[in-house]
């Protein structure tokens, strides 16, 4: 990893005031592995810059950026370091960093992960997250969805694996069909847009309120298929704007109802 981006990344703990344990317990990992970063030995994975972005407070480009001024200096964090032997006695033979491919894909038990000159896809049964280079952020999880940084809805993930009918399974199967017989990895992960769009509309239905389906993630879908297939990043933004609007419906739906249920009661 880029000396100057572990120098970042110590003076955003600093500033956070978070000690690397502190840190580690955050992220749900060793107090070595955030030394490595640190001493850029090693480079935090695609779920681990996302934790720290939302930790931080900042986004992805920010909390890679090496142009703003760096006031701590690399030298402050020697006294965190452990010792060598430490360091592999509980993690292994220290290997010397290997420089990441620009284009790969890999299908494991955590999940799929893309990524090429332009975006980086990661789906895993924890959500996906979409990142297009020097263009948007996409994440979508048990938090909610969130589009550079800026949330849009909590309610539409929760269970997205746990409806009867094995959609998520099923959209995996064709992804990986889709990837291994055309090669078209990018932009096959696009469909992954629909995992949360059809548990979203059959709980929706289920609860016979349309609040609940996830609207912002097809108009999410919509705009990254414009913007794919035929470059309309601009004026495709605007689709974002009907977003308010949908829900300023459903509250007004949801007034009416609430309303003439009071009326019925007071029969």
């Amino acid at each position: 990893m880029n000396i100057e981006i572990a120098n970042r990344l110590v003076t955003l703990r600093k500033r956070n005031s978070l000690s690397q344990e502190a840190l580690a317990e955050k992220l749900g990992i060793s107090r070595q592995a955030v030394s490595k970063w640190e001493r850029a030995e090693a480079s935090p994975d695609t779920d681990n810059l996302i934790l720290l972005s939302r930790i931080y407070g900042i986004s992805m480009d920010e909390l890679l950026s090496t142009e703003d001024e760096i006031p701590v200096s690399y030298m402050d964090m020697e006294e965190e370091k452990l010792p060598e032997k430490e360091i592999r006695e509980e993690e292994g033979e220290i290997l010397s960093p290997e420089k990441e491919p620009d284009e790969y894909v890999h299908i494991g038990l955590s999940g799929i992960h893309c990524k090429d000159k332009d975006s980086e896809v990661h789906v895993s049964w924890k959500g996906i997250h979409v990142i297009e280079k020097d263009k948007d952020e996409v994440h979508l999880d048990s938090n909610g969805i969130y589009v550079n940084g800026k949330r849009y809805d909590s309610h539409f993930f929760r269970e997205w694996a746990g409806v009867e009918f094995p959609f998520t399974l099923l959209v995996i199967a064709a992804f990986i069909a889709i990837g291994v017989l055309t090669g078209a990895w990018h932009p096959a992960w696009v469909i992954f847009f629909t995992i949360p769009l059809f548990h979203s509309c059959v709980e929706a239905f289920r609860r016979k309120d349309m609040g609940w389906f996830a609207f912002p993630v097809l108009i999410m879908m919509i705009y990254l298929l414009l913007g794919i297939f035929k470059s309309l990043w601009h004026p495709g933004w605007l689709l974002f704007l009907t977003v308010p609007v949908y829900y300023a419906i459903v509250g007004f739906i949801r007034m009416r109802k609430e309303k003439q249920l009071q009326d019925d009661e007071s029969l």
